[in-house]
This record gives C-alpha cells, structure tokens and sequence, in this order.
C-alpha cells in the first residue's frame, strides 16, 4: 500500500483506492462486463470498527407503492441492494477518522428480475491522515454541501431552517448572537468540514501563544467568530482589509462594497482599530481589489507558519461555498508571504513595480514537495498565467479544474488553455463561474448549465427539493490539476482568479505544488464537486424527456432496453472509457 494510493486485481475486476482530504475515492474496472452485471456493492470498516457497513445509494432499481407515495430522497438503499452504476465513486465518511479504513467491493448480478447475486469481491485497505503531508503542508476543504441531500436530511434531524447564515454580509458581524445558538448543533463545523477546523485551530494556537505576532490580509471579513479571533490577539495582530467598491459619481465617496461606510469590512476594521491600534490597521485595494486571504504567523519575528488559499473569512466563504486553504508549516514559505505582507503594508501603491512582484519565487526541499508562488498585481499577467496555461497544454493524462469568474475571462493563457483542452483526447473536467449557475465541462465533452435553484422546483424522485445556498455563487474553488495520476502531477492554487485583469489589478497569491499525493486531494475534491453539479445538470436538461421517478437499469434481458448501464463506458476513444480507466489502471 503506498501512503497515497492502493490497487488491487482478481479475474479481470479490478479496485484502486486512492487517499484525499478525509475522504476516499474508490476507481472500479471490469474486462468484460457479463450480460446480467448491475454494478457494485461497496462496504467498509472504519479504523476502530469491528464490522463492515454498507455504503448507500439513494437511487434504486424499484421503489414499491408504499415507498413510491413516501418517497422524500431520505431513504438510502445499501449498495448490495441497490449497486452503484458507476465506475468510480467518492467515500466521504460522516465523520472521518485517522487510521486505516478497509474496503469491500463486490460485482452484483441480476440473473433473475429482482434476484440480486454476489459476484468476484476484491477487499483493500487505505490510511486515511488528517494531515497532507506532516510538518510541511496541510489542505483543507469546505463542504460545499448547503446544496444537497445530506444537508436537506442533517436540517431535519437538527430541526434546522434555512436561516442560518445572514441575508446581507453587511449583517454578518450582528449575526453573531444567532450564530452562537445555531453552533450549538455542530452544523458550522459540519459545514466548514476541515478548512473550518485548520482555520480555527490556526487562530487559536496562535491566540494561546504569545510569542506568536500575525500578519493579516482579508478580502470578505463578516464571520463574526473570526473576527472575534483577530481581537483577542490585540497588538499582536497587522491587518490590511480591502475598501474596493462602487464610488458615487457626483461625491466620489464608496457608496457600495467593502470600502462603503455600512460594510461588513468598515465595521470590522473599526472594531480591530481599537484591539490592535490604528497603526495595525491598513485598507487598500492594490489596483483592483485586495483580494488575498492569509495568515502569517511569526514567532518572536520570525515568519514560521502561513495561510491562504481560496476562502473568504465569511459566512458564505466558510459554510457555503466549495473553498480551500492551505497553511505551510514553512519558514522559507511563510517568509515569502510576510515580504509580500510588508510591501502592501507600506505602499501597496508601487507594488507592481517592485522587483519582488515581476518573478516566481521557489522553495525546494529534500524530501519535500517542490513549491512555486507568484504575487500580483504585476504588469505583465503572462508572467503568472502562463505556467498555468502551458501545464493545461502540455498534459499527457488528465485535466481537473475550478475556475471561479473564469466566465469573464475571454483571452489570456488559461483561458485559452482551457478552450483548446476541450478538443483534446484527455479526461478533462471542470467548472466555470457563470452569471445564472455553472458551466459544466463533463468527460463527455458535453457543456451544460448548472441552477442551484433549479432542484428546489423540480427535484424527481427520489430527490427532494434542496436549498440553493441563497444569494451567490456556491463554487468559489481556484485550482487546476494537471496528471494527478502521474508523478509529474501538479496544482495550481491560491487566491488568484487566473484572469489577466485579475493577475494585473488585485493583491493575490498563486501556488504551484508539485506533488502527487497533493495533487490527488484536490483531484477528488473536484470530483466529488463536479459530479455533484453533474447530476443537477442532467436533471435540467433531461427533466421534460424522463419520468419522474429515477431507477437503476437493470440487465437488458430484463429490461428489454438495448443498452445495458455500462455500455456507454466502454466506448473506444470515448470520454467515459477514460473516465473509467483513469481511475482504476495499475
């Protein structure tokens, strides 16, 4: 078993398990799918389990009168009877532990209509680690599941509503009080998911520490507990917050945005005034925005530990939206990040001029992932952008990205990247930021838009209706991921919008991590992601065309249909054949 990955193969059915943040992904394999196959049934034991549990699905192959009429999409059906019809599938356990989780997957076989039959059984194990890679590097992910079954039923069991964020960010800092009474049920924490968890403890550690000095920059500022932090550290803290906004043309003042007197932001920089000072407290908005999200440690002066990434310190950045951070436990990374910290700090104007925002600066370890960062703004956007854009190019297995307002982009290495990935032979997938919802690149090729309200109007069974997330986009991710599947594999992550307006007009930070095990964490996030989207697709564009009710397919001879379920995967060439292989080959 390697540390971040494990394969198994018996009869021409093959398993790999492959190790992400607190959550697995399970690739399948067959040679040759026999007439009456109807999928797998997957159980595991958790570390301390003494047996094995059935994975759910909430689709079945028949429901019954009784189960039709009472249907909601909170009954889940174990996989041994209801197999998953898919070829890969991700894991992410309720509550996740550290430890070695072990997996069954069976073949089922549907001989006679109703008459499930197990098949060859492959049984591996994996670790799971809470940590990415020890005393170096540690990613988090937020749930992203506002929008979702597991919220709609963890609502229920909590006696939740939909309320428990703020109408406005502007309202966020005044929330705090229902905040505090909604918390008592864990749902922020279950929301938050490991960014959350990795955020806090940063602050607490460092409140507890008084050898600890931190150095902020914030984009959103309206999650009241966060903020909270950032008091209790007083003269210890430096913080530079965004004022970017819309100015009143006759007055010139900021009459909306961050920099708007009512704001989330203005609020927030006041309270901090008195904590840490006026001297502590700076806004600014570089040439555009002041975009960055990050923590930067220093003991007794020295930069020893840092944090960034793609999360807002909101409401919506913690508990609504896909995000994830990163904290190094590095000082020569962290370093980097306090330079950047100290030229905005005393003028943030010249950034762009000064030497330190014109170059890649790299920190190489033996034993250690390899770590490229670029600072914007700068002139020049290729200068960052183009690495980028050149990786997508020059892939040779695979393509994963999440592209946030990549929608406004129309030029620029990435971009054009990305238009030019669509025609070519690899399993490629990724989301876009589109005014209404999402823009879909599925490994069909297929383009497709993405309404998180849509489900709320239209959800067929056995789905029930799903909050949309309120007001926003829900997918705010910025990462690409290049042949994770290779030891080559690398991502591209930060705060950065991978726009060259962006790159040349706002305070960001961009990541190159070359690691295989890193780049399979953010791999399956993104598929975890995208299938999730995927599905609400499908639902949108098919809805008039199928019933109303969603079964699994049963084997052909039953069914009269003339394809079996699995047919479409094992197309030569096919986006689905790579879409099955990619995740399965030895």
């Amino acid at each position: 078993m390697d540390d971040f990955f494990n394969f198994k193969e018996v009869d021409g059915f093959r398993l790999k398990l492959w190790r992400g943040e607190y959550m697995c992904l399970l690739g399948f394999d067959v040679d040759a799918p026999e007439d009456d196959f109807v999928g797998f049934a997957v159980e595991y034991k958790e570390p301390k389990g003494a047996k094995f549990l059935n994975l759910r699905n909430r689709i079945a192959f028949e429901y019954g009168e009784s189960v039709k009429k009472a249907v909601t999409g909170g009954v889940k059906y174990p996989t041994s009877e209801a197999p998953l019809q898919m070829f890969r599938w991700v894991h992410f356990p309720y509550e996740p532990q550290d430890g070695i989780y072990t997996y069954r997957v069976t073949k089922m076989h549907m001989p006679e209509d109703g008459k499930l039959v197990r098949g060859t059984m492959i049984e591996l194990p994996i670790r799971y680690d809470s940590v990415t890679h020890d005393g170096f590097l540690d990613i988090g992910f937020t749930r992203n599941f506002a929008s979702s079954q597991a919220f709609e039923d963890k609502k229920k069991r909590l006696h939740l509503t939909n309320d428990i964020i703020p109408a406005t960010a502007d309202e966020g800092l005044a929330f705090a009080a229902k905040k505090a009474e909604i918390a008592k049920t864990g749902i922020y924490d279950w929301l938050g998911f490991e960014a959350h968890r990795l955020l806090f403890e940063f602050l607490d550690w460092a409140v507890k520490d008084p050898t600890i000095t931190i150095d902020a920059l914030a984009y959103d500022l309206c999650e009241p507990d966060f903020l909270a932090q950032l008091e209790k550290l007083g003269q210890r803290l430096r913080v530079i917050i965004d004022d970017s906004g819309v100015a009143d043309k006759k007055t010139g003042a900021i009459k909306s945005g961050h920099g708007a007197p009512h704001s989330a932001e203005t609020q927030a920089a006041a309270r901090l005034v008195t904590s840490a000072g006026a001297d502590n407290v700076k806004r600014g908005h570089f040439r555009g925005l002041q975009h960055n999200k990050v923590l930067i440690a220093k003991r007794n002066g020295v930069p020893v530990r840092v944090l960034g990434g793609s999360m807002n310190f909101s409401f919506r950045g913690f508990y609504i939206q896909a995000n994830n951070l990163f904290i190094f436990d590095d000082e020569a990374v962290a370093a980097l990040f306090e330079q950047m910290f100290v030229l905005a700090f005393t003028d943030m104007a010249n950034f762009h001029k000064n030497p330190f925002s014109k170059v890649w600066h790299s920190v190489k370890r033996e034993g250690r992932p390899a770590v490229h960062i670029c600072f914007s703004p700068h002139k020049a956007s290729d200068l960052s952008l183009q690495p980028v854009g050149g990786a997508i190019d020059q892939a040779a297995s695979s393509v994963f990205y999440s592209f946030a307002f990549m929608n406004q982009t129309k030029s620029g290495p990435v971009r054009e990247a990305l238009d030019r990935l669509i025609k070519k032979p690899l399993f490629s997938y990724g989301v876009v930021d589109k005014k209404s919802g999402m823009e879909i690149q599925k490994p069909s090729g297929e383009s497709g838009l993405v309404d998180f309200a849509y489900l709320a109007k239209n959800a067929p069974e056995p789905f029930k209706s799903e909050w949309s997330g309120g007001s926003g986009i829900n997918i705010h991710h910025k990462f690409a991921v290049v042949d994770f599947d290779r030891p080559t594999a690398k991502v591209f992550t930060g705060s950065s919008n991978f726009s060259p307006s962006g790159e040349m007009g706002n305070g960001d930070h961009l990541v190159i991590i070359e690691d295989q095990r890193v780049a399979t964490a953010f791999a399956i996030e993104a598929l975890r992601m995208f299938d999730h989207l995927n599905f609400r697709n499908r639902m949108q564009v098919e809805i008039a065309a199928q019933p109303k009710q969603i079964t699994l397919k049963k084997p052909k001879a039953i069914s009269g249909e003339s394809m079996s379920w699995f047919d479409k995967f094992y197309v030569a060439g096919s986006q689905r054949e790579r879409d099955r292989l990619t995740f399965s080959r030895k």
